[in-house]
């Protein structure tokens, strides 16, 4: 509930006790009288000392409503919350016989800003209590016991009960001109997690490919999403860097630069070094022995197999970070090596728990309710990624004491997780109550012909090739439109590369993650529709209101606290009631960790401004000199709110606004 909604539940509860209080007052046999005659009965007085605390009561917390309304909170006020605690009391008192009934409010709509659907629920709950009452009815009893507030300007019953909300327009305007003295604030989330998001997650000595996109790409945006709440968030690269591999790559490494330790081998293309070795690996019986020789050294820590696969992870990780460089992702690496010394440890528990048996010389654990074990050890004693991944979630919840683990992970891997989370909450590590454990799954990337991506020759789409292509096709885009006329060389280049990766960006985020989704660049660079490149200009022509107004930015801020937001056109209304259902929008995002409702709102936004900038005029200019007539000052600031929150969603979704485009 928000503050001031628990204050007025308070003080609601105050005035009952007092209305209850008068009328045993009223009972008692002419206490006037008593009272004239000097006799007081105890029973009237100590219900008339209750009484004086109660008003006094009354007076305080109507007093800290005024206050907590007077406060300016750190955070934005999601509306839909504050509808649902006022209409939660006014259910509460009205149904006081009813336990923790449920209040039902949905989003806009075509009919109200909000509507309450509880009726028919707590029809359904009355009828099992022997309380026959009709939906029209219960309704009706609702809007009756709503608190006084600000925030409606008309409630109203229609067809079987459902109740119609519409915000009061001064309440609307006052938020808008928070909004813009205060800036764009998160909505109040309660309690500050410890947030470790597991994504990207490439190999090392292999190139990333598309399949590394969405997990990138997510994970990237989940965990801005989280830091701009206030969530303390740590980003984990759990990237493939040991294992049997290793033993060929090392001992093709010292065939092929045997001078390693001294001189650093030109090793430019990992990818093809790894297909050697590979190659070799596979048809000759020699080297496959040297390399498990290695693999065992490898494993025993030895130094000059240590400095070898160093040098192999150093080459693999500048090539990562060109493209963390480019799609702006942070990432802290914790690979696979990482958790290795913690694996003895984990097995030693298992056992300790009596959970660990033998099958066919491998050490497994059954986990309740699930068919298929985790491999702990395997017959030939090694390790297995059931063990690091047991390891992993183990250290990541006590040594860096995460309450809220994420796997931005491929949907393919979903069985094995839930086993993993499932083994760790069995081993008593963590209380899924207390902390919040969870797989972002996501689909594949497919083709124009609805096929996995691939390229022409059948091949995984390289991903830097992938974001160059984007940078071409993003520049073709522009030329065809003359950009590169309008713009200087370092406007032009900031705006295609905001164009390309901000499109590859959002052509995964906007689509539901669960699902797979076709890559097209013709359709991603489309400034038509809900794609990034209709965002991005929309956003541009906002800003472009404000230099054509040549009202400077500095003057914009001033003018925001003193100048009332008037929303007498219908389309000003709509705007700035769009606007502030952005908290509500991140609340949901935030349950789900589903991006594309921050899309699809933004999308939505930006269409709504086409529609006020369509029939509310900002500037007006003399038709003969182009002079600049009059500037509508409280409809620039509607402009300027509306920018705002768009760079902050773009923000969220990892994409760079630019000024002109």
């Amino acid at each position: 509930m928000s503050d001031i909604s628990v204050l007025l539940a308070h003080a609601e509860q105050a005035e009952a006790e007092i209305k209850k209080l008068e009328e045993e007052i009223a009972t008692l046999q002419d206490p006037q009288k008593l009272l004239a005659e000097g006799v007081v009965s105890p029973a009237l007085e100590a219900l008339q000392n209750e009484n004086a605390k109660l008003k006094y009561q009354i007076n305080t917390l109507k007093k800290s409503v005024a206050a907590e309304k007077s406060r300016k909170p750190d955070y934005m006020m999601s509306i839909s919350t504050i509808v649902a605690d006022v209409f939660g009391l006014a259910i509460r008192k009205a149904f006081p016989g009813i336990e923790n009934p449920l209040t039902m409010i949905q989003g806009s709509s075509k009919f109200a800003d909000y509507q309450c659907n509880s009726a028919m629920s707590i029809a359904k709950i009355l009828k099992e209590m022997g309380q026959g009452a009709s939906p029209r009815e219960i309704a009706d009893k609702i809007v009756q016991n709503l608190p006084q507030n600000e925030y409606f300007e008309k409630v109203e019953v229609q067809g079987p009960g459902f109740i119609n909300i519409f915000l009061n327009k001064a309440f609307v305007s006052d938020q808008i001109s928070e909004l813009l003295t205060r800036g764009v604030k998160p909505p109040r989330v309660g309690v500050r997690r410890r947030a470790v998001v597991d994504f990207s997650s490439p190999n090392i000595a292999k190139e990333m490919h598309v399949g590394h996109l969405r997990s990138t790409i997510i994970g990237e945006s989940v965990c801005r999403l989280l830091e701009w709440v206030g969530h303390d968030v740590l980003r984990i690269n759990h990237v493939g860097d040991w294992g049997t591999q290793f033993g060929m790559l090392i001992a093709h490494l010292k065939d092929q630069f045997p001078n390693y330790n001294v001189v650093s081998p030109p090793i430019q293309d990992l990818q093809a070094f790894y297909k050697e070795s590979k190659a070799r690996f596979d048809a000759d019986e020699a080297f496959k022995k040297r390399a498990y020789e290695a693999v065992v050294k490898l494993q025993s820590y030895d130094k000059d197999h240590i400095n070898a696969w160093k040098l192999i992870c150093d080459v693999s990780r500048k090539e990562f970070q060109s493209i963390y460089d480019r799609l702006g992702v942070t990432l802290i690496e914790r690979g696979e090596s990482f958790y290795q010394e913690m694996m003895k440890d984990v097995v030693r528990l298992i056992d300790e728990k009596g959970k660990l048996e033998e099958e066919e010389g491998r050490k497994i654990m059954y986990v309740k309710g699930l068919s298929v074990p985790l491999t702990i050890v395997k017959s030939d004693g090694g390790f297995t990624y059931d063990t690091s991944d047991l390891a992993a979630i183990k250290q990541r919840l006590h040594d860096e004491k995460g309450t809220w683990l994420i796997y931005v992970v491929d949907s393919g891997q979903g069985s094995h997780l839930q086993t993993v989370y499932a083994a760790a909450k069995e081993l008593g590590w963590y209380n899924s109550k207390l902390t919040r454990v969870e797989h972002v799954a996501f689909g594949v990337v497919l083709g124009e012909d609805g096929k996995k991506f691939k390229t022409r020759s059948g091949e995984t789409v390289r991903l830097v090739d992938l974001l160059d292509e984007g940078i071409s096709r993003a520049e073709q885009k522009l030329i065809e439109k003359g950009r590169d006329k309008e713009l200087t060389k370092e406007e032009m280049e900031a705006v295609k590369k905001a164009v390309a990766y901000g499109c590859i960006k959002y052509a995964d985020l906007s689509h539901n993650r669960n699902h797979d989704y076709v890559f097209s660049f013709d359709k991603m660079l489309d400034d038509r529709g809900n794609t990034a490149a209709y965002l991005l200009y929309a956003y541009t022509r906002i800003r472009s209101i404000a230099r054509n107004s040549n009202v400077s930015q500095e003057d914009l801020q001033k003018s925001a606290s003193s100048t009332k937001i008037a929303l007498e056109h219908p389309k000003e209304l709509k705007l700035a009631k769009c606007l502030l259902r952005l908290p509500e929008v991140i609340l949901r995002c935030l349950d789900d960790l589903l991006l594309h409702t921050l899309c699809e709102y933004l999308y939505e936004l930006s269409n709504t401004f086409t529609e006020f900038y369509d029939n509310c005029y900002c500037i007006e200019k003399d038709k003969a000199t182009g002079a600049i007539v009059k500037v509508n000052m409280s409809r620039l600031l509607l402009c300027e709110a509306t920018a705002n929150v768009i760079a902050t969603g773009f923000n969220i979704l990892g994409i760079n606004p630019v000024q002109k485009m």
